[in-house]
């Protein structure tokens, strides 16, 4: 469990009233380089063929290391509270397409 922070490590973070708001996306894609991640948050509405980038955040490999352990931690905690998250791979409606016009992370 993380402890408080104390002064001497403590983040001054600025939250402007519009980024507060946030942005809805229902895709992620991810495209990988040797010195950085580059992860673009997509909305994609069913019917129209356009999807539109709503944020691209660029990271270090170091950093995305981070993210995914803040994930999973974040996943464990919701999942106890809230119960399982499912991966339903026979949900019906809307399927997003894989073909995602850019760069191809290879893993």
């Amino acid at each position: 469990m993380a402890s408080q922070p104390t002064e001497e490590n403590q983040i001054n973070v600025e939250l402007t009233e519009a980024m507060a708001e946030g942005e809805y996306v229902n895709l992620a894609m991810i495209a990988h380089s040797q010195s950085e991640f580059v992860i673009d948050f997509i909305k994609m509405m069913p019917g129209i063929p356009k999807a539109r980038v709503k944020s691209r955040v660029i990271l270090t490999p170091d950093h995305v290391y981070r993210l995914l352990n803040a994930l999973k931690e974040n996943i464990q905690k919701y999942e106890e509270a809230y119960g399982p998250i499912t991966d339903d791979k026979n949900q019906n409606g809307f399927q997003f397409p894989t073909n995602y016009r850019g760069p191809i992370g290879e893993a």
